[in-house]
């Protein structure tokens, strides 16, 4: 089975080409994509990818996709892709929400706290419970970091991120509880066809037709235009 995975949701992405056999995954070729410039590069990285090993857009068997949160830019132009290309050739598609990628990521099992830096001083959170390698969310959300920070020494649970800041304030605020943040690497295209292919083998597809970015947070053009139609900021 061929497998292409885009992730487009930090400042720098990736897109990796994958051969999978059962639950078995050999990576073909793996290319980083330059921050900012998703828009521009996205399509014909994957072009030049799938050229360099004589392949077609049709002959990928599975698409898969980091859904967010993060980039609003990066996040629509991965959705528009794997969208067209699905529709297209009919091809399933898989999206995995970049928290329950950092959740897995700790590798250990139990309850797990997966915290992003949304920048703003907020986060993004998400709480999972993983058993045997799968991870079934309880709830995402956006919060405040200091009061995130504030409410997470009271929740139980392992909290990871791979954000070094964030792991300082948190570390800060769960001092007297004696546990620490873990820190691990961000996510990457490879891993998130190694969460996918676990779904696509339990037949667990999503929707072209509705799919949309996990953005947790409203783009700055509707947050300013809210006064003005009268809407709340959040």
């Amino acid at each position: 089975m061929l497998i292409l995975s885009i992730d487009t949701s930090a400042p720098a992405g990736s897109v990796a080409l994958l051969r999978g056999g059962g639950p078995e995954l050999h990576t073909i070729e793996m290319a980083d994509l330059p921050g900012g410039r998703a828009s521009e590069q996205l399509l014909p990285d994957v072009a030049a990818m799938l050229e360099r090993h004589n392949l077609s857009r049709n002959s990928v068997e599975l698409l898969v996709i980091a859904s967010g949160p993060g980039s609003f830019t990066g996040l629509r132009v991965a959705v528009a892709t794997v969208k067209g290309m699905a529709q297209a050739f009919g091809t399933p598609l898989v999206a995995i929400s970049v928290l329950q990628a950092v959740a897995l990521a700790a590798g250990v099992e139990g309850r797990m706290i997966a915290v992003l830096d949304a920048q703003r001083n907020e986060v993004y959170f998400g709480e999972y419970m993983i058993t045997n390698g799968l991870a079934v969310m309880q709830r995402e959300g956006l919060a405040p970091l200091p009061e995130f920070a504030a409410s997470i020494a009271q929740q139980q649970g392992t909290i990871v991120t791979p954000d070094a800041k964030v792991a300082e304030a948190l570390n800060s605020a769960i001092a007297a509880t004696q546990r620490t943040v873990r820190l691990v690497a961000r996510p990457h295209a490879v891993d998130y066809a190694r969460i996918a292919l676990a779904r696509h083998l339990a037949g667990e597809h999503d929707d072209p037709v509705t799919l949309d970015a996990n953005y947790l947070r409203r783009s700055d053009a509707e947050i300013f235009a809210a006064p003005r139609l009268g809407l709340p900021k959040a």
